[in-house]
């Protein structure tokens, strides 16, 4: 299994993505390689299909379900909503286990 955490420079939440994405693996028992892939450019935004940063794709696939059908591709900061209906700029750690363990 592979996961990617896609961002660019000075994103604030991909320290935190970082840790949540570990804090799932953890919950699932799974055992992936992770990488941090920095998106540069609004160019490589369009051609890496980037929703914003921070994205986490497993296996190539974004970990929020409902991403998976978005188009609207761009050097862009991304928010994620929390199971209480909060906004935030990581995605929850639920988020992340939810689509491990669909993988």
């Amino acid at each position: 299994m592979q996961v990617d955490i896609l961002y660019f420079e000075g994103c604030p939440n991909s320290a935190l993505t970082r840790v949540r994405v570990h804090e799932a693996m953890a919950s699932r028992g799974v055992v992936a390689d992770v990488r941090m892939i920095e998106i540069r450019d609004a160019d490589q935004a369009i051609a890496q299909q980037f929703l914003g940063s921070p994205t986490v794709r497993i296996d190539g696939q974004d970990a929020e379900p409902a991403a998976r059908l978005r188009d609207d591709y761009g050097f862009m900061c991304r928010t994620y909503r929390a199971s209480d209906n909060s906004m935030g700029g990581a995605p929850p750690v639920q988020l992340i286990s939810e689509a491990l363990r669909d993988r």
